[in-house]
């Protein structure tokens, strides 16, 4: 299965055969203010999920050897848990942690994810994800699981919140 899908801003990249997947992305916004919004919880549930799921986060340390645990929720009341180990969290430039759904019935789906945040010309990130699944057939299976609809969903949220704060932080240096 080979794949490549390009929204309007995100690439996300799956060759046939590897059990990786690569995610890009530009966000216009200082390296330092996108990091944060993975870092800062309050942040972070405003853009994490699609937008017909709330996040609720249970645990959230982001810092090195710290964990994480979020539940997402539908209007139907369906929840969704994810959990994880914050393995490097190097400011501004490198988050490393796993990432395992914990709706799969047998455990061990885990996934190792390097997100790379570079400053770019102009003000801008480029945001690069480096996910690095157990075998091709789970990464098959988050491929099929709606995975590009929530990446999308969640960076178009990600980038509206940017251009919110970078507002606000413009009017309050006037």
């Amino acid at each position: 299965m080979e794949s490549t899908t390009k929204s309007i801003k995100t690439r996300i990249t799956a060759e046939s055969g590897k059990q990786e997947i690569v995610i890009t992305r530009e966000f216009d916004a200082p390296r330092e203010l996108v990091f944060k919004a993975f870092t800062d919880t309050k942040l972070y549930t405003k853009w994490l999920g699609p937008r017909r799921l709330t996040t609720t986060f249970k645990i959230f340390e982001p810092r090195n050897g710290g964990s994480y645990r979020f539940i997402q929720k539908d209007q139907a009341g369906n929840e969704f848990a994810f959990h994880g180990v914050y393995h490097e969290v190097l400011k501004p430039s490198r988050i490393i942690a796993t990432f395992e759904f914990e709706g799969l019935p047998e455990k061990g789906h885990v996934l190792l994810e390097t997100t790379k945040f570079e400053e770019i010309s102009g003000g801008k990130t480029k945001l690069t994800a480096q996910d690095i699944f157990q075998s091709v057939t789970d990464r098959d299976g988050m491929l099929q699981s709606g995975m590009e609809e929530g990446i999308n969903d969640s960076y178009d949220r990600l980038d509206e919140l940017l251009e919110k704060m970078q507002k606000k932080r413009f009017r309050l240096q006037r």
